[in-house]
């Protein structure tokens, strides 16, 4: 079996635009070759830098144990998936692609990263998924520019970069009902974190029950 899902076991094409059946079934545009594979849910744990994600997402692999896949969106923020491109539709579509492949395991994925629905719902890729569901970490404005100024220098945590993520942090409070699918969002400004960890176990536990 091919593992990456763009790939045509049958021909070895590779698709641009991968299409799925109705019936759950990939589809070969070159030579028509039909195969199945797990189409599952995905969980991405959004929200700025400095809400919580890489506080929580360690913790919450603990938690989930062999029920999902707990991975950073990060480890791959680099050489040409690094670009200026709005959106880094390079860097989303390879993670949805590394996604993909993870889950012919039979367990999802929650990637925690920052990113939006309209940065991961337009892309090919999104075809590889059942739903993608977001839950958003937020939190107060000046709460999160003193995590973040508070970063090792190597992280290179500027004003200018905190500017945006704080701009980024309002945007998601502002916006996230109204996007498609919509954004759920947790403050954590207040919060512990284990009871950080308690919400989005909750999350990603309730939302597999239903799937």
């Amino acid at each position: 079996m091919v593992l990456d899902l763009k790939i045509c076991p049958a021909c070895g094409d590779r698709a641009e635009r991968p299409q799925v059946e109705s019936g759950g079934l990939l589809v070969c545009a070159e030579c028509a070759h039909r195969w199945p594979f797990r189409r599952l849910p995905l969980f991405a744990l959004t929200g700025p830098s400095g809400a919580g994600k890489s506080t929580v997402g360690p913790r919450l692999a603990d938690r989930l144990g062999d029920l999902a896949l707990v991975v950073e969106q990060d480890v791959l923020w680099t050489g040409a998936l690094r670009d200026d491109v709005p959106g880094h539709p390079a860097f989303r579509s390879t993670w949805l692609r590394m996604a993909a492949m993870l889950h012919q395991n039979g367990r999802p994925v929650v990637l925690c990263g920052t990113v939006a629905p309209p940065e991961f719902e337009q892309l090919p890729e999104r075809v590889f998924f059942s739903d993608i569901h977001y839950l958003a970490l937020v939190s107060e404005p000046e709460a999160l520019r003193k995590r973040l100024l508070a970063r090792p220098a190597w992280r290179e945590w500027d004003e200018e970069r905190v500017e945006e993520m704080l701009e980024f942090n309002e945007w998601l409070q502002r916006e996230a009902p109204s996007l498609e699918p919509p954004v759920e969002l947790f403050d954590t400004t207040h919060i512990p974190v284990d009871a950080a960890v308690d919400r989005v176990e909750t999350w990603v536990r309730g939302l597999l029950s239903r799937s």
